[in-house]
C-alpha cells in the first residue's frame, strides 16, 4: 500500500481504509502513573473499530527499573505479532488526542525496522468530534508473525548523552513543559531532581499541535517553533522528555520537516534526574 511520505494520515484516509485487512490500527493512549481511568479502561469504553490496544508499559524492557524502556527486538516482534501485526501490514497508530504515546509507538516501529507505519492526525479526539464510529470492549486479534530488527541509531543511552555534554555534537531538545525544564516545579515521578540536561533546549511538545482540534500544526509553524527554541535543523538532534514518550512528538514533527536522522533518549529525565545521576542545570535554556 502506498501512502505519501508524511508520517501522518487523516481521519478521512483511515475511514476509507478501515475495512482493509492489511491496515492494522493501534490505540497507544498513555497517561502518567496514577492518572485514572487507566488508558486500557478508556480503550475498552470507546475505540476506533477494530483497533487493538498497544500498551507502552507492556511492550517494554521489564528487566529495567526505568519506565517503558525499549524492549529487545525479539520481544518487540513477539509482542507486536500477538497484536495481529505482520511485517507486510500498514500500521496506523493513534492516542486519545493529546499527542503523547502515538508518536512513541510510531518511533518504536521505525526503530525496529517497520517503515509502513503512520500516526492518525488528531487521534481519537478528532475522530469522535467528526461523529465517526467507535466500538467498546476488547478486540482479539489473530496472531501474526513479525520479525523485528533494531536500529540502535534511533535511540540514545545515558553514556552517549554524558559524552555529548563535552562534545556537543548533538543538540538535545527537551519536550517537557517549561517549568519542569527550568526546575521550577517538582517532577511528577518521585525521587527525581528538578532541572534539565546542561546545554539542552526546551520545546514543550504541546506547542506542536492545536489543543482544540488535536491536529498537528502546519509545517511552517513547526519549523518556526524549533527555530524559536534555538534549534538548528541542519545539525544532529536528540529528543528527550520525562520518560522517553512525549519526546517522540518532537521526533515526529522533525520527521515531517524532513529531519530524519534523529535519536531519542530513551531513559530521558527518569534516568538523568535520578539522585545519583549526571550534572543538571536549572533556569531557562
Amino acid at each position: 500500500m502506498t501512502i505519501p511520505d508524511d508520517p501522518l494520515v487523516s481521519t478521512d484516509w483511515l475511514a476509507a481504509h478501515l475495512g482493509d485487512p492489511k491496515v492494522k490500527v493501534l490505540d497507544a493512549t498513555f497517561k502518567m502513573p496514577g492518572v485514572l481511568p487507566l488508558p486500557k479502561d478508556d480503550y475498552l469504553k470507546a475505540h476506533i473499530p477494530g483497533a487493538v490496544f498497544f500498551d507502552v508499559d507492556e511492550v517494554a524492557d521489564h528487566s529495567s527499573s526505568l519506565p517503558h524502556m525499549f524492549p529487545s527486538a525479539e520481544q518487540f516482534g513477539r509482542d507486536v505479532g500477538r497484536l495481529g501485526i505482520g511485517n507486510g501490514d500498514t500500521v496506523v497508530i493513534y492516542d486519545a488526542g493529546g499527542w503523547v504515546a502515538g508518536p512513541r509507538a510510531w518511533w518504536m516501529f521505525l526503530s525496529f525496522g517497520h517503515r509502513d507505519v503512520r500516526v492518525l492526525d488528531g487521534g481519537l479526539k478528532k475522530w469522535m468530534a467528526e461523529g465517526r464510529p467507535v466500538e467498546s470492549g476488547g478486540v482479539t486479534p489473530k496472531p501474526a508473525s513479525f520479525t523485528a530488527r533494531f536500529d540502535d541509531a534511533c535511540v540514545r543511552k545515558i553514556e552517549q548523552m554524558i559524552a555529548n555534554l563535552d562534545r556537543r555534537t548533538e543538540q538535545v531538545i527537551d519536550a517537557r513543559q517549561a517549568l519542569r525544564f527550568a526546575g521550577g516545579v517538582p517532577e511528577p515521578r518521585p525521587g527525581l531532581r528538578s532541572g534539565h540536561i546542561p546545554g539542552s533546549r526546551n520545546l514543550p511538545y504541546a506547542e506542536l499541535f492545536d489543543a482544540e482540534t488535536g491536529v498537528m500544526k502546519p509545517l511552517d509553524q513547526l519549523r518556526a517553533a524549533f527555530v524559536g527554541a534555538g534549534v538548528d535543523l541542519a545539525k544532529p538532534i536528540v529528543t528527550s522528555c520525562g520518560s522517553g514518550v512525549s519526546a517522540a512528538v518532537l521526533t515526529l514533527a522533525l520527521y515531517r520537516l524532513g529531519v530524519r536522522d534523529t535519536g531519542l533518549y530513551d531513559g530521558s529525565w527518569s534516568e538523568w534526574g535520578l539522585e545519583a545521576g549526571p550534572p543538571i542545570a536549572t533556569g531557562p535554556a
